[in-house]
């Protein structure tokens, strides 16, 4: 049984055995800090949700059950598929199911009787799922590497044409930078 008691300088976590009335009576009390009441409710909610076992070890169930199901639905598609879909939720014999476009929501659901039947033969206990378009990523934009692939030919005219031009000239330390930089 741990619970969190936060301070606004610090965080400190006890470890206790909670009693028959599902308190620990050993926890110091958090009355004596500045601005007890936040600290107070927030350990009190750390401690409700952690201080029953059942709770928390029925999250643990369904997590690692949603995981081997990720799993079965993975093995079900075809992998571009696949890593465009996450099981969300389990609920009542429905498999929730969000996917990361319309497109893959639609694929996904003509493949709805072939993925029941295939969960079902895993050996999973599902009656319905539901697919649902979940919020895309944000993916942050990065400029492609440009590579500059240019013959030998068109490097030796190049030079000789940068060559051609005054030392001063942008255009001649652009195009000779091309030609330094262009891959064959």
């Amino acid at each position: 049984m741990f619970e969190v008691d936060v301070d606004s300088a610090k965080a400190r976590v006890y470890h206790a055995a909670p009693n028959a009335h599902g308190t620990c009576p050993s926890l110091p009390s958090t009355a004596h800090l500045p601005n007890s009441s936040v600290p107070a409710t927030m350990s009190r909610l750390l401690h409700r949700f952690l201080g029953r076992g059942e709770a928390l070890a029925r999250l643990q169930d369904h997590a690692a059950r949603l995981r081997r199901l990720q799993t079965t639905l993975e093995a079900a598609l075809p992998p571009q598929l696949a890593e465009q879909c996450q099981i969300a939720n389990l609920k009542e014999g429905t498999l929730v199911v969000s996917t990361r476009n319309g497109a893959t929501a639609v694929r996904l659901k003509q493949m709805l009787p072939s993925l029941l039947e295939h969960f079902v033969r895993a050996g999973q206990t599902i009656s319905t799922i539901k697919v649902k378009v979940g919020t895309p990523e944000q993916i942050t934009w990065r400029a492609p590497t440009s590579e500059r692939h240019i013959s030998a030919d068109a490097k030796a005219g190049l030079a000789n044409f940068a060559a051609s031009l005054p030392p001063d000239s942008p255009l001649r330390e652009s195009l000779e930078r091309l030609v330094r930089r262009g891959r064959e």
